[in-house]
């Protein structure tokens, strides 16, 4: 299969979803990543456009260490707006060239604005992406959504789960990659990431049995669902 995930901001992806896109990759199938913002204005001291370089740097070291392809769509944080049809035709585009048979991402209702937007920008570019004549062709059909766990778990209740035991070392290696974001959340907010996604993890795996796991709803709109079991 070909998966997508596509998250708000660098290092979302690797909170939210990294062991299981670690699975899909070791089982053989195609990853990519897609991370809307630039994730400028998530420090107190480096300047914006600075930032934006080294999160965008440090999110493609994240999608390299899984052996997932990059895509970015360069939006400025708090900018995420489904309305605007440039961002939603960027969002073509990527769609377009990866063509995903599952795409992982935000719910609807999720904390962070540029989150819920997110979940908007994604259902309309992939309708938008399976029509003929937009954007001249190259239509890429609809394919099921499955929703991403909430930062801190809050609420949010999976439906499924994904268990990530031999995957974690490559989850806390992909969280690992945004040193700026470890450094800045160590120094602003007393938080370890990496102790923070592993004890995330320790919940989920508490719900299901196994010692780690990650979480996902599936989308339950019309035209999104499967009768296959779409995670691994």
């Amino acid at each position: 299969m070909n998966i997508l995930a596509i998250g708000a901001h660098p290092d979302d992806i690797a909170i939210s979803c990294s062991g299981t896109l670690k699975k899909y990759i070791e089982r053989g199938d195609s990853v990519s990543i897609c991370t809307v913002t630039n994730g400028c204005y998530g420090h107190t001291e480096i300047k914006p456009s600075d930032l934006a370089e080294i999160r965008i740097a440090e999110d493609k070291a994240m999608a390299d260490s899984l052996g997932a392809k990059y895509f970015t769509l360069n939006v400025d944080d708090q900018f995420v707006d489904s309305n605007d049809t440039k961002q939603v035709d960027l969002l073509v585009d990527v769609l377009r060239e990866a063509k995903p048979d599952l795409i992982l991402t935000h719910a609807s209702d999720d904390y962070h604005r540029d989150h819920q937007e997110t979940y908007r920008l994604v259902f309309r570019a992939t309708c938008a992406a399976s029509l003929h004549f937009w954007k001249g062709g190259n239509e890429t059909p609809i394919c099921p959504i499955y929703l991403m766990d909430s930062f801190a778990l809050k609420n949010f209740e999976p439906t499924e789960y994904v268990d990530i035991t031999d995957t974690m070392d490559a989850k806390e290696k992909a969280v690992l990659a945004h040193v700026s974001q470890d450094k800045w959340m160590r120094e602003h907010d007393g938080i370890s990431l990496v102790d923070f996604v592993s004890d995330c993890a320790k919940v989920r795996g508490y719900q299901c049995g196994v010692k780690f796991a990650e979480g996902f709803r599936p989308d339950g709109n019309y035209g999104r669902m499967s009768t296959k079991r779409l995670l691994p």
